[in-house]
């Protein structure tokens, strides 16, 4: 393609989609953000939006999930089982690729935003590194070996199980699957339903303490099962003052010596351990140029037919 390259890249979350335009280098030209509507109303305003950028070299799309990325599958670039109303098996990769004519990227949310976080961010230089997400739900990405990690499917962190002590904590949980896993009693949501109102009018020390005990659970399930070099840990709710600190402290006293690296066994090394995304709440789309960037290297380095 002549003239210069720029990349179209959408962060398709389940409340909104933050749509955007970069230059060759990456840098982001222009975003938009829309609200997560019906897929058809949605998907038109996305395709809408990068239509009007003028052409572009390739697409990048990081979408909540659960996705189907297995390639050579028929429903390859579908949302699956998601409970997001109206989403359930629909495809949000097809129409866009059919759309614009150019190479796509398309991975979960968290992937793009761990890809986001490791070129650009908190994970620069490592070659195993996770970005987790506590907002409305509970989702992990991770880089192994300089690529997002799929396997089967993909990481699902948010529905891993952790110690539930009942006594303490009688709420059932949120999640329509499972009830009682991380994400359905540690995420924004289950948050707003056990106290009944949204984590930022939440001020009760003892609902801190909880979310604190659950998400250091769940991360030091990820940290034994990934071995990762760091960990960024972003969303709404993390951003909670105090909560990062309190849940690094709390892993801290989980691995109970275990693991022997002093990021898990030192109140201090863990703090370059446990941390903030770089890119704040940019590391997705930022994640999303960047999977638009490789879609093009791909397509480039792709045989041509004869």
């Amino acid at each position: 393609m002549g003239g210069e390259q720029r990349y179209g890249a959408i962060e398709a979350g389940g409340t909104k989609w933050v749509c955007a335009i970069a230059g060759a280098d990456g840098t982001l030209l222009a975003r938009e953000r829309l609200p997560t509507t019906t897929p058809a109303e949605t998907l038109g305003r996305a395709i809408a939006f990068l239509r009007a950028a003028g052409p572009l070299t390739a697409v990048g799309i990081g979408c909540f999930g659960p996705l189907d990325l297995r390639a050579g599958s028929p429903t390859h670039g579908f949302v699956t089982t998601t409970p997001k109303p109206g989403w359930t098996s629909v495809d949000v990769l097809g129409p866009i690729r059919d759309a614009l004519g150019v190479p796509v990227g398309f991975d979960t949310d968290v992937n793009a935003a761990a890809l986001g976080e490791w070129r650009r961010g908190a994970g620069r230089g490592l070659d195993a590194f996770a970005y987790v997400t506590v907002g409305t739900g509970i989702g992990a990405g991770a880089i192994v070996g300089g690529r997002p990690l799929h396997g089967l499917v993909h990481p699902e962190l948010g529905h891993v199980r952790v110690p539930h002590d009942r006594a303490r904590d009688p709420f059932e949980g949120c999640c329509p699957r499972h009830g009682d896993c991380l994400e359905g009693l540690a995420s924004g949501e289950a948050l707003r339903r056990r106290w009944g109102r949204p984590p930022e009018q939440l001020d009760e020390p003892a609902a801190w303490t909880l979310e604190a005990d659950y998400l250091a659970a769940g991360l030091l399930n990820l940290i034994c099962a990934l071995s990762p070099q760091r960990v960024a840990v972003g969303g709404g709710v993390a951003q909670r003052p105090g909560l990062l600190e309190a849940v690094r402290a709390r892993v801290v006293e989980l691995n109970a010596g275990y693991l022997a690296a002093p990021e898990l066994t030192d109140a201090s090394a863990i703090e370059s351990y446990l941390v903030a995304p770089a890119l704040g709440d940019r590391a997705g789309v930022v994640g999303a140029v960047e999977l638009a960037r490789d879609a093009a290297a791909e397509a480039a380095a792709a045989p041509k037919d004869a």
